[in-house]
């Protein structure tokens, strides 16, 4: 990467998720870094072109010349696209903020403008490099620039807070007529100063891609404690899962209850449906007392039959007050019982609201 970078002067760099568009769908994107990497802007001094260079370890994932016809696209508030017909294919860069965006978008414009100008200047008849890429072939089957693409889901590009940009000091171009003075003891001086000022700045570019790596390394010891934590939270539902089974054991007690409960209050009308008969009873009682002047020799059969039935009463009622006050005291104690299961439903209820809490923390 060092020999890669030896004849470009670094500009301007920040950090994105690069993507690249699908060569058979034509409209997919497909990620070719797997975190945040460095993009940066490049002034190709052998070939008076700028560039924008972007490496995941030695691997160039971007290497695109900037060419007047280009045009850089927001298609969203952190993504941004341009297609890049030399290289056959359209690259994406999400970032992390908005602003970072709009730093990258306006130093694209800013050395577009500039290559528009050493095209201009070759085309009135000063020297052309060779190779130059302002010559830019049809983009083809390309998606157009001026088309955005739908950009990825900003949740897999984000982690970029760590982009920083610098803006090195101006720095004199070659002219494109520098060439045919290259063999003087002053023009060698001057590549030999411009040599130095390469090497310095890519010894600040390899200390860029170092500090990428430590990153990386920090982001792993992350992830490693992240997933740790995930583990003893989905140990934790496990708990909680079991604790769970027990709700249909409390269900099935309190349809005991209930079903207890019918059966007592069907008792308790059975009891009144006798009370009544007893009351019944009691006007038939007044009835033969009305007829004792006529039934005299059956009046004494009658009191007695009126005191058994009297007695019976008497039972009957106290057997009344019995069955309601243990009814009364059934229904306190099953009052009692309903509020500590509507306490237990509360708290399973809010044990599951803080297990689904939980799980959507942990996704």
């Amino acid at each position: 990467a060092s020999d890669f970078l030896l004849y470009l002067i670094l500009y301007f760099y920040t950090r994105a998720h690069v993507f690249q568009i699908d060569p058979s769908t034509k409209k997919n994107w497909l990620p070719t870094s797997k975190h945040a990497v460095t993009v940066s802007f490049f002034y190709d001094s052998t070939r008076n072109v700028y560039r924008i260079i972007s490496l995941d370890g030695t691997k160039a994932i971007i290497n695109s010349t900037i060419s007047p016809n280009m045009t850089f696209t927001k298609t969203s508030q952190k993504f941004g696209q341009w297609a890049d017909s030399r290289a056959n294919t359209v690259y994406g860069l999400g970032f992390s903020t908005e602003h970072h965006l709009a730093k990258f978008a306006e130093k694209f414009a800013e050395y577009k403008e500039a290559a528009r100008q050493a095209k201009e200047k070759s085309q009135d008849g000063k020297m052309e490099l060779a190779n130059s890429p302002s010559q830019e072939s049809p983009a083809g089957e390309l998606a157009s620039p001026l088309t955005p693409m739908t950009p990825p889901t900003m949740e897999n590009i984000n982690g970029t807070d760590e982009a920083c940009e610098i803006t090195p000091e101006p720095r004199c171009e070659p002219s494109h007529n520098a060439l045919s003075f290259t063999h003087s003891p002053t023009m060698t001086k001057h590549w030999e100063a411009e040599l130095a000022a390469l090497k310095g700045n890519n010894a600040k570019l390899t200390t860029a891609l170092l500090e990428s790596t430590a990153n990386v390394k920090q982001w792993k010891q992350q992830l490693s404690a992240y997933q740790e934590e995930a583990e003893r939270l989905h140990k934790r539902v496990t708990e909680l899962e079991c604790q769970s089974t027990q709700i249909p054991v409390i269900k099935s007690q309190k349809t005991e209850l209930n079903q207890t409960i019918e059966e007592l209050e069907n008792t308790l009308k059975a009891k009144e449906e006798e009370m009544e008969q007893l009351k019944d009873q009691v006007e038939n009682t007044n009835e033969l007392l009305e007829q004792r002047d006529s039934l005299s020799q059956k009046l004494h059969d009658t009191e007695l039959h009126g005191r058994v039935l009297e007695e019976q009463l008497l039972g009957a009622e106290q057997r009344l007050e019995e069955s309601q006050e243990e009814q009364e005291n059934f229904k306190k104690s099953l009052r009692s019982l309903l509020e500590l299961l509507d306490g237990k439903i509360f708290e399973l209820t809010e044990l599951r609201d803080s297990l689904a809490k939980l799980m959507e923390e942990g996704s």
